[in-house]
């Protein structure tokens, strides 16, 4: 969920409104449909994959809140079998870039949600939220009470502000002792721009944001265009903390609340870390939960093979079980 408005800075130094859409295009490739939608706002960009598959989409919801789209590009592998769906949350990427803070809410996000599925045409869908997304996902089911949906992935998910805190604090404490200095000291002077510190944030990411020697383009692709004052006013400048609008944000005691199926993942040196997730699963009836090895935050990339492989798998068993054709 965080790591995102920090990180951005290391990538520099390193390498309710009328309802339509429009401007939809077609790309040289049929199989692929981008456009726009009008939401609460602004406007807000979509792109398609698999449009001319018959099975039931995958709309996916990338995590920040601020981030964009482009890291989550390599489940659009699965696009041989069925849509997969992905849109920049209003304030990011190619989507409009407000600057009033009254739209940074999850009310608004979860609209902003609902109005995609509603014109885009998707009765039927299976959700998976990253990271933030998880969040997302979890108050659009809880707070819509939407129908069709029919499965939930959840990948490296923040569903307990608390916990994700205390558990970057862990991290924090396993990092040698001079990284350690200059990330409190740098933090207790609320200098969060410096090159120290981005440096020495920059030994924590390679641990638990992505363990890649060399990051793909679709990571650095999303840095370089997120949106920092989402991100900032709703989680706050720092990666040990929580300071912005979701800082009260605790699911867990409403996640038995979810009757559907649900996919939980996570990397081995995740900062939604396994022991946090599972116990997520644990409070989630019939839910299911995996840990990608020498994997972190960006698991879905560290591990890809293994991770589609899996996700095709759940998806075809979750639809075979509901005898879905």
């Amino acid at each position: 969920m965080k790591g995102f408005l920090t990180f951005w800075i290391i990538v520099l130094f390193c390498n309710f409104c009328t309802i339509s859409v429009f401007a939809d295009t077609l790309s040289t490739n049929s199989s692929e449909k981008s456009g726009f939608v009008q939401v609460p706002g602004g406007k807000i960009w979509y792109k398609i994959f698999g449009v001319e598959k018959k099975g039931i989409p995958l709309l996916c919801l990338h995590g920040g809140p601020g981030a964009t789209h482009d890291y989550l590009l390599p489940l659009a592998e699965i696009a041989d079998e069925r849509p997969v769906i992905f849109y920049d949350q209003l304030g990011s990427g190619n989507s409009d870039k407000p600057t009033d803070q009254s739209l940074w809410t999850i009310s608004r996000f979860v609209e902003e949600l609902e109005i995609v599925r509603k014109e885009l045409g998707l009765k039927k869908v299976h959700i998976l939220g990253q990271s933030w997304g998880s969040m997302l996902a979890t108050d659009y089911i809880l707070t819509k009470n939407p129908t069709g949906i029919m499965s939930l992935i959840f990948s490296g998910p923040c569903l307990s502000v608390k916990k994700w805190v205390s558990d970057q604090r862990a991290y924090l404490n396993e990092l040698p002792e001079n990284i350690k200095k200059v990330i409190f000291e740098k933090e207790a002077a609320k200098d969060f721009s410096s090159t120290g510190y981005q440096n020495a944030m920059n030994e924590y990411y390679k641990l638990h944001i992505c363990r890649m020697a060399k990051w793909p383009e679709c990571v650095n692709n999303t840095f370089a265009k997120m949106g920092h004052q989402v991100y900032e006013y709703m989680c706050g400048p720092s990666e040990f903390d929580c300071s912005g609008t979701l800082k009260d944000y605790e699911r867990v005691e409403s996640l038995k609340k979810l009757k559907l199926p649900v996919f939980y993942t996570c990397g081995e040196f995740d900062e939604a870390t396994p022991k946090t997730v599972a116990f997520y699963q644990e409070n989630t009836p019939g839910s299911e939960f995996k840990v990608y090895k020498a994997a972190s935050h960006m698991h879905h990339i560290e591990q890809e093979k293994e991770y589609l492989s899996d996700l095709r798998n759940f998806l075809r068993k979750i639809e075979n079980q509901q005898n879905i054709r």
